[in-house]
């Protein structure tokens, strides 16, 4: 994790999402380790996951190479951000008095299934929702204070209005001292349009779901040629955060 004395004097922030973004190529992910311990100097790196911390803590423990340690961790769909070894003081105070028990029963009433325990937390309710049915959740949340996310074929997570993958990195960004035209992000599917939302520099990885892809604007993001890990670091070095 990031020491205090370092916050200003890096220039740029990548927040990427984990699975299918990061992980899927394990020689990839050290290959974009190395390139980012050398570019420390001037790049903070971050995680950001529709998963809660303590199920990303074991990813990046079990899966990521040694090379590649984040800077910060955002988890849960932008509800948890923890720095320096414990969360970041003061983002979960924004979501005090959130409905999180009522959003969880309206749900469950119309039948569907819930996600394992660990997923659902007190800032973010997640359960399987085929497509098909979607419309009739969203009514039947209509009045509460939530902010509805859907993706892949039933991934259905509800989480507070002013939170988010894409709000929980412009923090992130703000905290660091890092410009927002300096704010990178990198995904692979529809949780991380959010991210995309407040970057002017995104990184679709080359095996990105095409409910990202088709969703963001023309233009808008640099679409890699290769997948996963590599895909982030093409990315990288297409903005000229790191040499070729």
């Amino acid at each position: 994790m990031a020491a205090a004395g370092d916050i200003g004097t890096r220039r740029w922030l990548l927040v990427s999402d984990i699975d299918d973004t990061l992980t899927g190529d394990d020689a990839a992910m050290g290959v974009l380790g190395e390139a980012l311990l050398a570019g420390r100097d001037r790049l903070w790196f971050a995680v950001n996951s529709s998963r809660p911390l303590a199920s990303v803590s074991a990813t990046l423990t079990d899966v990521f190479p040694a090379s590649l340690v984040p800077d910060a961790v955002i988890t849960a769909l932008g509800t948890e951000v923890a720095m320096g070894g414990g969360p970041l003081p003061g983002w979960q105070d924004r979501f005090a008095g959130w409905p999180q028990t009522e959003i969880y029963s309206r749900i469950a009433a119309l039948g569907h299934a819930p996600h394992a325990a660990i997923y659902n937390t007190a800032f973010k309710v997640s359960f399987a929702v085929p497509q098909e049915a979607q419309a009739e959740v969203r009514a039947a949340l209509e009045g509460l204070p939530c902010r509805i996310i859907a993706s892949g074929t039933d991934d259905f997570d509800v989480i507070p209005p002013n939170a988010g993958k894409g709000a929980a990195a412009l923090h992130l960004a703000e905290v660091l001292g890092v410009a927002e035209e300096n704010l990178l992000v990198a995904g692979d599917s529809g949780n991380d349009l959010a991210m995309f939302g407040v970057s002017k520099a995104g990184i679709a990885v080359g095996n990105a779901r095409a409910e990202l892809v088709e969703a963001l604007p023309a233009g808008s993001f640099y679409h890699a040629k290769a997948p996963h890990a590599g895909g982030v670091l093409e990315g990288l070095r297409h903005y000229g955060v790191l040499p070729q």
